[in-house]
């Protein structure tokens, strides 16, 4: 029997190339490791793109690792615009002072004599392992550590892509009366979805067509607070969302009828493994959205 790709590997697939070497970007800062999994798409399964992300690795040049290595924060100082390796160093987040300042005095010593950021998988390590596999690799020769990182880094590689293949991304919203200052309960939001086409561009531009036929996912109603939190997660191989308000019956409730606006509509484009929470500011005349947190 043969099984359909993970959803964020459906995505990653289809999705066209500008997209696609950004997503893996996030995975891994060296060019030509993410020119490496671009040339071999499509990956029957994750397994296919993780012994691609192996080979891609072994190919590495010493520039590429340097390249790829540039892209990692030091152990216990995990860059806050990055959550992948703030997920990842967590067990230093609870790590005793004088553990974590010794780390830190080491990954300097490690950067002066190596040239390059202490690197290990760090997912699932405490503070004291990452310490113990520093200390231990002090003193290794240049191109022995070299291979070390290399291997290193290919673990690292196979987790972030195993979570984008297997990821999806998920929708909320709410909605806010700017003409009330309060929220706008009860209010019915469908949500859409578009595939990826086959040429792999994305026209979120709304038409339904045989290549862009959105798919209603389902619908939810505001709560008291304004708020769709139960929207269900996006398919995979999903390039585009949409998201469809019906205000009218609440305008016309609240004194505005007939309704100017009936119903309002917003696509969004997305990729697998983000949040996507995208509220509607609405007052009877007008209305604005916009990708919040």
């Amino acid at each position: 029997m043969t099984r359909s790709p993970a959803p964020g590997l459906a995505w990653l697939n289809g999705a066209d190339e500008r997209a696609a070497r950004d997503a893996l970007r996030h995975v891994c800062a060296a060019r030509a490791w993410r020119d490496g999994l671009l040339a071999a798409r499509p990956f029957a399964d994750t397994e296919a793109l993780l012994a691609a992300s192996d080979a891609a690795t072994t190919g590495l040049t010493a520039d590429d690792l340097a390249e790829a290595m540039a892209g990692h924060p030091p152990i216990g100082r995990p860059d806050p615009a990055d959550p992948a390796s703030a997920r990842e160093q967590r067990g230093m987040a609870d790590a005793p002072d004088a553990l974590r300042a010794e780390m830190l005095d080491l990954n300097l010593a490690y950067q002066e004599r190596f040239g390059h950021v202490f690197l290990i998988r760090a997912t699932g390590l405490s503070g004291e392992r990452m310490l113990a596999a520093l200390r231990a690799r002090m003193d290794n020769p240049p191109d022995a550590e070299r291979e070390i990182v290399r291997v290193e880094l290919g673990k690292i590689n196979r987790l972030r892509l195993t979570r984008l293949a297997e990821a999806t991304a998920t929708v909320s919203t709410h909605i806010l009366d700017t003409s009330a200052g309060r929220p706008a309960p009860g209010v019915a939001v469908t949500l859409s979805a578009l595939p990826v086409p086959a040429g792999g561009t994305v026209e979120a531009d709304g038409a339904d067509g045989a290549d862009g036929a959105w798919t209603a996912l389902g619908t939810s109603r505001t709560d008291a607070d304004g708020r769709c939190k139960d929207l269900p997660a996006l398919p995979g191989g999903a390039a585009a969302a949409r998201l469809t308000f019906a205000v009218e019956p609440y305008l016309s409730r609240t004194g505005t009828a007939p309704a100017f606006f009936p119903e309002v509509t917003v696509a969004f484009a997305v990729v697998p493994g983000e949040h996507y929470h995208v509220p509607l500011l609405l007052n009877p005349y007008g209305y604005s959205v916009y990708r919040g947190s």
